[in-house]
Formats: structure tokens, C-alpha cells, sequence
């Protein structure tokens, strides 16, 4: 007889048991095999808020052959993924199967190759309740949270909707913000840069006004701006001081989830759901060749900067044999895991630091490619030496002969840079990483050379609002503030965007009018639910369950019981009010009485409908016309949504033209043929016309920090 061990996927199964041989049988429970039920609260509130589990629908069958499984088999281990949510699988799968709680049946793997995998079999410990009760306790917060206040949103806004106790919080963190940039004054101010020759260089190089006799400018207006011109008309400038100095730049740490998700949202375009499959893909094992089955990445949900020194002395002599000594720092570089982290995993990093990405890449998918590119030079590049660069700093002084008749002067500033020892940016830069703000190379400058102004640039700027959230400034904040853990943000944001409480608009996150409705209502009568420091002290009380310093129930009884008093105050408040959501009038008419129609908003989208309701109660899909001419008979291009929700484009002249694309239409036209080009994935414009085949590479604008 063999023994019985259980994991969440497939493919983690497969690469699991190549590890452990015949002497073990690994099998998949497919993720949870128990849970609350939908269709009801499913918490008993007046018994302790116990939890009434049931089988999930369709896992039936899959639960029979797994207790087939354990009774004929020398023994059960539960492997399950090691967090909170791989603990309560474990004890459901416990529960189900009628193992005791107290055997040592439980093994977790950070990673997924030989050693890890033959080390964790060997050392099984007992079910973590305290870990266990933490997910409960999440889990019931939640539902009481969504099962309770979601109705009374829906009753009092629009049918549907739903709030949750995280997802509510992230909104309100976008509509804020929204609100900040309605607030927003933008002031005015001018700077004057110059174009001057060294005399050494016939390259010209580019100085700021930065200061007076006085100290520093701030030039606010047109006229100020007028009045140094003035002074500079005529003037002459000498090099009055030049300072040179050494900047060491440090690598940015290993990838914890969070920074994970923001990197790859800058860097690869993808959304933080689509980061975390790809990663999990990544954990669980990957047929490579000459290597077989092997999990390329350790554990993905962890906040930890931590690695194992045996990672670290993989990675030290990988960097050694590949660039050299010197690529090394004097000492080991230890990062600092932030003040709330949990710490119970490494960061994440390659598994097998001899797998670089250029071997992988021919067994792995163009996105599995690039995440693990990401994650493999990121860690690399944290173990080595710092980037040396020999910076100097110029002051220019400027002024005609009647300022300096009466001590007058102004001062331009130059700054710059050339890179003396690339180390760690030999293999990877970070993505929130800017080119030393413009920072170029200078030519030889001494004290009292004398420069020749080639061109003076007087310059108007306003002040920008703050820059609406990003999924990567977003993440960032969530984590900073303590809202949510690792494992959450990639729902959290997929939540609120499937819920239309904030769309994207390019990679910026806009809060809708049904969004910032609701953020009002709960801000003004549920204040705790969206206040960031009540929800991350939530968080910290789930770290606490798990540690075992409280107890779940106590926690529980604690929120709910105010909650619950709360609510039922509110509805009585509140008792006939609806909520009015603002509606767009169009120049569609009604085909029935004739009114003008309304844009509203369903729980599917927005759709077109009489204002006369309920006396006329007509209503028709809202038909979303771009500019584009469809290639095949000249008909109108509309946006349309398939049934999953996804957006595409085809014809309005639908069924009598079936022509539909994936692709964006844009505004422009083919130079080769005059139909309407659309953009591609990956950049690309193209000519949709059978037999012209035009395309372009779509030209790329250089973003500014605050876009990134």
C-alpha cells in the first residue's frame, strides 16, 4: 500500500509525485472541496456564528473517490498550498475524510523541487487551527458583511450590487482620490532653461535658472519671468563652482506579491489576476526540458524579504561564474520585511537558479516567459553589487554689467552623471525607476571657464493634480495602509471593476457614478465598513487569531454586534428613501411615446430606457458607436460585450455583415487602401481590409513618473 497525499492542483500533483516515487500516490482535490453555501447567510449568529459547511456543488463525486482513496491507501498527508487558505483546505479535506486532528498529517512545500519536496514529506506537522480559525474568521466577517449590507446597497441604489468589507475600502481609496483631482487648483509657475557651450565641447548642454543674489527663485508668472529675461539680456556667464561626487545605487529587493503585481502591471501590462495565474502556474510545475516537472518559482503569496541562505549561496555563485567577483557585494545584502509583515515564506525567487529564462523559455508560454524573466533577474539582480556612478553638480552664474555694477547675479544649476561600475543594472532596472530625472552627461567644467549661451527657453507649467490609481499604485497603497494581505489584492481588484464601481480607463482606475453612490452612502452611514484604519485593524486581529492570541469568536462578537445595531438603525432611517443615480439624457426616442430615452445602469451594464417608467416601460441595449467604418461594407463600427463581458467590435449592419475584431478600432485611416485602421495587441496597427494587409508599429509616448 502507498500513501495518500492530497494537493489542490494538477499540476502540482504531477510534479509532486515524480518527487516521492511509487511509495506515495498523489491525487488533486481541485481547489475547496467545502464551503458556505451561496444561497443562504450559511453563519449561525445566535450560536457563536458557527460556520454551516456543505460539499461544494459538482465536487460530490470527487469526495467519494477521495475517501475511497484514504481507506485503501497506508495513510493521508494533506499538502495543500502553505498559507491560511492551504490550512483550511486541509482541514475540510480532515473533516471529509475523518482523519484525526491531532496526527502529524500535514506537510508544506515553499517550493516545488527534489529537495524541498523530499524535506517537507519527511517532517509533517499537525493542522494549524490557529491558521485555520484565521481563514474562518475571514471568511464569516465577509460573508456577514456581504450577506447583510449588500441587500440593503441594492434596495436602496440599484438591484444587484454588493459590499464587501476590503473591496468597499478600495473604493473608497479610488473615489477620494477622484475627488482630490476635482478639488485641485493648479498653479501657475515659469522656469528658464538655457542651452550653453563648454568650452571644451561643441555639444550643448542644458542649465536651469535657478537662484538670484537672494538665494532660490520661484518664478510664479509671465511677468517675473519677463524681468529675469530682461536681466539676462546681454549678460555673460562664468562656471562659478562645480561639485563632484560618488552616488551608489542598491538594487531593489527580491519580489514579495505585492511588488510582484505592481511590477508586472508596469512592466508587462498585466493585471493582477492575470500575475497571480501565471505565478501559481509557475509554483506548481512546469515540464521543462531536461529538467522535467519542476516548480520554477518559490511559494507567490508571501509579504517576507526573506531567502534562505542556500538560495542566496546558489544565486552568489551563479553571478560569480557568469559576471565576475567583482559583481559581488563586499558583504551579503539583508532586506527589511515590512513592520506588519507575516513572514511565514520566503520572498519570491527561482527555485533552481541554474533554470535562467533563456533555458526556459522554449518549455514555457510567452506569459510564463516573461513573469519568470521578471522574477528570475529581480532576484539576481538583488544579490549584487551596487551601480557606482561619478555625478557632478555646475552652478553658472550669470549677470550684464548693470547687475554687476550692483551685486547682482542669477544662477544656473546643470547636473549629470556617467555610470563608473554598472553592477546590478547589468541584469535588471527597476520599473518605478526613472533616468536619473534627466540627469545626462556634462561636459569638462572647471571654476571660472566661461560659457557661451547658445539659447534661453522661458517655460509656463502648471501644478498637476495627484494621478488617479494605477492596479499598481493601488496595490501599493492597500499594502501600505494594511488593507487586505498578499493573497487578496488580485480579487480585490477584480472585484470592484466586475462590480463597475471603477472602470479602467487605460491603466488608470476611475470610480463610476454607481461607485462613488455608494462610497456617500456607506461613508455617511457606515463609517467603520470604508475607514482604512478600522479595516487594516481588522487585518491585524486576523494576524492576531492566527498567532493565537485571541479568540475568533470574541473577535467576531466584537465587530457584529455594533455592526448589526448599526444596520438596523440605518434601514429605519432610512426607511422609503431610494437613491437616485444621475441619467444621462440621449437624442434616441422612445419608438413607444416618443420621450427622449435615459442612459441607466443594470447589474449587466448600461442600457437605454424610457423615462416614462412605469407608464411606458420600454428599454434596449445601449449601442456604444466609434469612429471606425467596418472593412467589409462601410457600416458603422459599435462596441459590443460578449457573454462573458468582454469587449469587442463588429458591424452595425449585424446579421446582414458578420464582421467582428478583438482588435480597438482607431480614428485613423489606411495610407495604402482609406479603411479605418485598429490597433492590435502588442502595439500594432493594422489594416483590417482582406488583401491590403497595411501595418505599422503603434508609436510610444515615454511616460513621467507620475504615470508610472
Amino acid at each position: 500500500m502507498s500513501k495518500l497525499v492530497i494537493v489542490e492542483s494538477p499540476s502540482k500533483a504531477k510534479s509532486i509525485q515524480k518527487y516521492l516515487g511509487s511509495g506515495y500516490k498523489v491525487v488533486s482535490s481541485k481547489g475547496h472541496v467545502r464551503d458556505l453555501p451561496a444561497a443562504k447567510l450559511s453563519v449561525d449568529v445566535k450560536n457563536d456564528f458557527a460556520p454551516k459547511y456543505t460539499v461544494i456543488k459538482g465536487k460530490e463525486k470527487l469526495v467519494k473517490e477521495l475517501k475511497e482513496l484514504a481507506e485503501g491507501s497506508d495513510g493521508v498527508i494533506l499538502a495543500a498550498d502553505p498559507d491560511r487558505e492551504g490550512e483550511a483546505i486541509s482541514w475540510h479535506l480532515a473533516t471529509l475524510l475523518d482523519l484525526d486532528m491531532n496526527e502529524n498529517n500535514r506537510v508544506k512545500f515553499n517550493e516545488i523541487n527534489k529537495n524541498s519536496v523530499t524535506k517537507g514529506i519527511s517532517a509533517p506537522e499537525k493542522i494549524d487551527l490557529d491558521l485555520v480559525n484565521a481563514q474562518q474568521a475571514r471568511r464569516i466577517l465577509d460573508r456577514l458583511v456581504g450577506y447583510t449590507l449588500s441587500p440593503f446597497i441594492s434596495q436602496k441604489i440599484r438591484r444587484g450590487l454588493s459590499a464587501g468589507r476590503v473591496q468597499s475600502v478600495a473604493v473608497r481609496l479610488v473615489v477620494d482620490r477622484e475627488n482630490e483631482i476635482r478639488a485641485f487648483v493648479p498653479e501657475e509657475y515659469w522656469t528658464i532653461d538655457a542651452k550653453m557651450l563648454a568650452p571644451s565641447s561643441r555639444k550643448a548642454f542644458t542649465a536651469t535658472l535657478s537662484g538670484d543674489e537672494n538665494g532660490k527663485v520661484k518664478i510664479t508668472n509671465k511677468e517675473q519671468s519677463d524681468e529675469y529675461l530682461s536681466r539676462l539680456d546681454g549678460a555673460k556667464f562664468t562656471v562659478s563652482s562645480v561639485k563632484k561626487g560618488v552616488r551608489r545605487r542598491q538594487p531593489a529587493p527580491p519580489f514579495t506579491t505585492s511588488t510582484m503585481q505592481q511590477e508586472a502591471s508596469r512592466k508587462l501590462n498585466f493585471q493582477a489576476r492575470r500575475t497571480m495565474k501565471i505565478a501559481q502556474e509557475l509554483y506548481e510545475g512546469v515540464e521543462i526540458q531536461g529538467f522535467g516537472s519542476v516548480g520554477l518559482i518559490t511559494y507567490m503569496r508571501t509579504d517576507s524579504l526573506r531567502i534562505s541562505e542556500e538560495a542566496r549561496a546558489a544565486g552568489n555563485e551563479y553571478i560569480k561564474n557568469t559576471f565576475g567577483e567583482e559583481y559581488l557585494p563586499e558583504k551579503p545584502r539583508y532586506y527589511k520585511s515590512r513592520a506588519n509583515a507575516q513572514d511565514g515564506h520566503e520572498a519570491i525567487r527561482p527555485s533552481m537558479m541554474e533554470i535562467t529564462p533563456e533555458i526556459a523559455k522554449a518549455s514555457l508560454t510567452a506569459e510564463q516567459y516573461k513573469l519568470y524573466n521578471l522574477i528570475w533577474k529581480r532576484f539576481m539582480a538583488s544579490l549584487m553589487a551596487n551601480c557606482v556612478q561619478d555625478t557632478v553638480k555646475a552652478e553658472i552664474r550669470g549677470e550684464n554689467d548693470e547687475d554687476k555694477n550692483n551685486g547682482r547675479f542669477l544662477i544656473f544649476a546643470a547636473s549629470g552623471y556617467s555610470v563608473r561600475f554598472d553592477g546590478y543594472t547589468r541584469l535588471y532596472e527597476s520599473g518605478t525607476d526613472e533616468d536619473e530625472e534627466a540627469e545626462g552627461k556634462l561636459p569638462k567644467l572647471s571654476e571660472g571657464d566661461d560659457i557661451k549661451l547658445k539659447e534661453l527657453s522661458p517655460n509656463q507649467h502648471f501644478t498637476q493634480p495627484p494621478a488617479r490609481y494605477t492596479e499598481a499604485s493601488l496595490i501599493k497603497t492597500l499594502e501600505e495602509t494594511g488593507v487586505g494581505r498578499p493573497s487578496t489584492y488580485a480579487s480585490i481588484i477584480s472585484t470592484i471593476t466586475a462590480r463597475e464601481y471603477v472602470v479602467r480607463e487605460q491603466k488608470q482606475l476611475k470610480p463610476t457614478e454607481l461607485g462613488e453612490a455608494t462610497t456617500k452612502l456607506l461613508k455617511d452611514k457606515f463609517p467603520k465598513i470604508v475607514n482604512v484604519k478600522f479595516t487594516a485593524g481588522m487585518e491585524s486581529q486576523l494576524d492576531e487569531v492566527e498567532n493565537g492570541q485571541i479568540d475568533y469568536v470574541k473577535m467576531l462578537h466584537e465587530f457584529y454586534d455594533d455592526f448589526s445595531g448599526t444596520l438596523s438603525k440605518v434601514k429605519e432611517e432610512m426607511k422609503g428613501v431610494k437613491i437616485r443615480l444621475q441619467e444621462d439624457e440621449t437624442d434616441i426616442k422612445c419608438e413607444k411615446c416618443g420621450r427622449n430615452m435615459v442612459i441607466k445602469t443594470g447589474r449587466y451594464g448600461k442600457f437605454l430606457a424610457c423615462p416614462g417608467y412605469p407608464e411606458c416601460k420600454n428599454a434596449k441595449p445601449l449601442v456604444t458607436e466609434t469612429k471606425a467604418l467596418c472593412p467589409v461594407c462601410g457600416g458603422k463600427i459599435i462596441e459590443k460585450k460578449s457573454k462573458r463581458g468582454y469587449t469587442f467590435y463588429g458591424c452595425s449592419n449585424y446579421p446582414e455583415c458578420n464582421f467582428m475584431t478583438w482588435d480597438k478600432p482607431t480614428d485613423d485611416l489606411c495610407p495604402q487602401c482609406g479603411k479605418s485602421l485598429f490597433k492590435r495587441k502588442g502595439g500594432v496597427i493594422a489594416c483590417l481590409n482582406e488583401g491590403c494587409g497595411f501595418e505599422k508599429k503603434a508609436e510610444r509616448k515615454r511616460k513621467t513618473k507620475e504615470e508610472e
